[in-house]
């Protein structure tokens, strides 16, 4: 059964990285996967909460910090331990790989560090500031999905490493969140 999930997961990376691809989304999908492109948002949520929720909105931070920390290290634990092979460090799958980075990271490939990190702050997002932004809180989601796309797109992950590494963030975003709404709660500063 896990040899037939593999495959699987392989010829959907194939599609993903070597058919489903075109100029355009050659250009832009390597650009939106890098840091400085999303920490912008990041920012602007943390201003957007210090502003809106006073001191409270100094705790989200701690707690999104803190979400993002766990993430990271947890998928780094598991890439460790399971040590897959990226698909542009395998000696055979590599050769028919587009890599569209500069570099291929010589750690393991399971789970994705981007999709964990990025569904990790989505979903601890999208519970704490949902009733701040309505129904536009999806759009942390879209954002994470998109990110988690580009790592197979680029090159440097397979499918079922970005699927892992989304459930595993939505699970620690469940959590930091749900901790978080049921302990602090954002409520917006009154003012006289």
């Amino acid at each position: 059964m896990l040899e037939s999930i593999l495959r699987g997961d392989l010829r959907l990376f194939f599609h993903i990285n070597g058919q489903w691809h075109n100029s355009w989304l050659d250009v832009i999908l390597p650009f939106l996967r890098e840091p400085y492109v999303w920490a912008p948002l990041y920012l602007f949520l943390g201003l957007f909460v210090t502003i809106n929720y006073g001191w409270k909105g100094f705790f989200w931070i701690l707690f999104f910090l803190l979400c993002f920390g766990v993430a990271d290290q947890t998928s780094l634990f598991l890439k460790e331990a399971i040590g897959r092979v990226r698909p542009c460090r395998d000696p055979i799958v590599s050769h028919y790989t587009r890599v569209l980075v500069s570099y291929c990271p010589m750690s393991g490939s399971f789970t994705s560090n981007h999709a964990a990190n990025h569904f990790a702050l989505a979903t601890f997002c999208f519970i704490t500031l949902k009733s701040a932004f309505g129904r536009y809180a999806w759009i942390f989601f879209a954002w994470a999905a998109v990110i988690a796309y580009a790592q197979v797109y680029v090159g440097v992950h397979y499918p079922l490493d970005v699927t892992g590494g989304a459930i595993l963030g939505l699970l620690i975003g469940l959590l930091s969140g749900s901790f978080f709404k049921r302990r602090i709660r954002l409520e917006p500063e009154l003012t006289s």
